[in-house]
């Protein structure tokens, strides 16, 4: 039974084709996260779904209540971006609609709330349809993937990791056919260069010939006879040539080797000392005094609620508050959410080469790592969007003369595509990475050791963020059960997954909803 029912979608922005979907449905308990690139039309879509934007065409044909929780929510209010949120999200869920459309309901919220979020909407018994920069809050509810791309959807069963995996498959499907229309235009190329070599060498006797069979055959008309022949071979061979079916080249990130101020007399040894430092803002005490110690070449992530001090003790590092020792050899560069390191009246270029001691090939290759190729970096940041600005501000921090980045919630307003590409230059960078977020999945594909701040007390855990959970959450005989029937779930639902992409039934479609179901219920 489906819930909802799109027909022949199309919906401009000025002249541009923005949404073009031939047929979309929703069935009662889809589960469903809407991807693609700031500025592909994901909130339009939701908009169209939820009735609240009407296409220029097409229709929509709804079989059931229906509920919008907007992106963009009210600010006439004395309540934080998080608490508004929550109310928005409760009041959705309290008038029970059969479809649920939320664009972006983690917005605002810390961690603790975003889980708290999860198991809401884990316990709720409607469909709903989801867009979000949040990975892991994608992979804990979601059983089915759209992506939006140049105007089209296209489905993908499974969570947000099932997506990838199978983006991933797609990648490799692309890379062996690239491979494989290569392989077959140089076989005929190589073909038509030796049908035309022949060609130009028929005018010339046979050896086989002797010249008193020649005058009596008639030299002449027997090659031009098989020139002809040869040149028919040739044009066919052309032909065959302007009709292969032409493949594009899977693009390949370049890697990245940067010079690093002080890289050697920093690796490993300790640059930064916080001694019995103390988290207050005028009489309110974020934390108790602490101390700890950062090495060179760690990336630390400093997590923990909203309001808990987090920005405070990456101001108190900036500044080099008393009880804090840097060393001399430690060169910081701050990104803040305001983004006044960015000229807007300059190009995306200008910006980064402005502090850069890298060459502008290097550079032009960590502007493409974040998608801005070619002519893109002519383009004045004044233009931009609020996503794109954060990449230019990023990309500036990157290449500029530091050798530590002090990072306050660099992911928002980036896409999943864009985070994902932070993470790789992240991943890359051999300086020092201190970062605040509250972004899980960004989080665990970072840090190699966690600052949290809970309760008014600043703990300091010498490990990923998946080990911090595990400790924090779970003793260790039972995480080790869990993880080992966590995997052989994973397993199952891939293995499903790849039978049901080369060939689809009724029956291996139970199978995987029903280990979706299971995985679903997992926390």
């Amino acid at each position: 039974m489906f819930l909802l029912e799109a027909l022949n979608i199309k919906h401009y922005v000025k002249n541009r084709l923005l949404l073009d979907i031939e047929h979309l449905q929703i069935y009662k308990n889809d589960r469903i996260g809407l991807v693609g690139r700031n500025g592909c039309g994901k909130t339009t879509l939701l908009d169209i779904l939820a009735g609240a934007t009407k296409p220029d065409d097409g229709y929509i044909i709804p079989h059931t209540s229906v509920e919008l929780l907007p992106q963009l929510k009210r600010a006439d209010t004395t309540k934080s971006g998080g608490e508004v949120t929550q109310e928005y999200i409760n009041q959705a869920l309290i008038k029970s609609p059969e479809l649920l459309f939320a664009d972006e309901p983690t917005t605002n919220l810390d961690t603790e709330h975003i889980e708290w979020l999860e198991k809401k909407l884990m316990q709720w018994k409607g469909a709903f349809i989801t867009v979000s920069h949040d990975r892991a809050f994608l992979d804990a509810l979601c059983t089915t993937i759209w992506e939006i791309e140049a105007g089209s959807v296209k489905v993908y069963k499974g969570n947000y990791s099932d997506y990838e995996q199978q983006k991933e498959l797609e990648k490799r499907q692309r890379i062996q056919a690239f491979e494989q229309y290569e392989s077959k235009k140089k076989q005929l190329e190589d073909a038509l260069k030796l049908k035309e070599k022949k060609a130009e060498k028929a005018t010339k006797t046979p050896k086989k010939v002797s010249k008193s069979e020649a005058s009596i055959t008639g030299a002449k008309p027997y090659f031009a006879k098989k020139q002809k022949k040869l040149q028919k071979t040739a044009k066919a061979l052309e032909t065959r040539l302007e009709k292969l079916e032409k493949v594009e080249k899977v693009k390949e990130l370049p890697p990245l080797k940067m010079n690093i101020p002080n890289e050697d007399t920093m690796k490993g040894r300790i640059i930064l000392r916080l001694e019995e430092v103390e988290g207050r803002i005028g009489n309110r005490l974020l934390w108790h005094k602490t101390s700890f110690h950062i090495r060179g070449g760690e990336k630390l992530a400093i997590i923990g609620p909203n309001g808990s001090g987090k920005t405070t003790l990456v101001k108190k590092i900036l500044v080099e508050e008393e009880g804090i020792t840097k060393s001399p050899a430690m060169k910081i560069g701050y990104f803040s959410q305001n983004l006044n390191i960015v000229d807007t009246e300059k190009t995306i270029l200008q910006n980064v080469l402005s502090t850069s001691k890298q060459d502008e090939t290097f550079i032009r290759t960590v502007l493409a790592r974040l998608h801005f190729y070619r002519d893109d970096v002519y383009k004045k940041v004044d233009v931009l969007s609020g996503g794109e600005r954060v990449k230019v501000a990023l990309a500036k921090l990157f290449v500029s003369d530091i050798n530590t980045l002090l990072l306050d919630e660099p992911t928002n307003f980036l896409d999943i595509e864009a985070t994902s590409a932070l993470e790789s230059l992240l991943n890359e960078y051999e300086g020092t990475v201190i970062f605040v977020s509250h972004d899980r999945r960004f989080i665990e594909n970072i840090a190699t050791r966690i600052v949290s701040i809970q309760n008014k007390e600043l703990e300091v855990f010498d490990g990923t963020y998946q080990q911090y959970i595990k400790r924090r959450y779970t003793n260790n005989e039972s995480v080790s059960r869990n993880e080992e029937d966590r995997l052989i779930l994973e397993m199952k639902i891939s293995e499903v997954l790849s039978k049901l992409s080369m060939e689809p039934n009724e029956e291996l479609e139970k199978q995987f909803q029903s280990l979706m179901e299971k995985r679903r219920k997992w926390k």
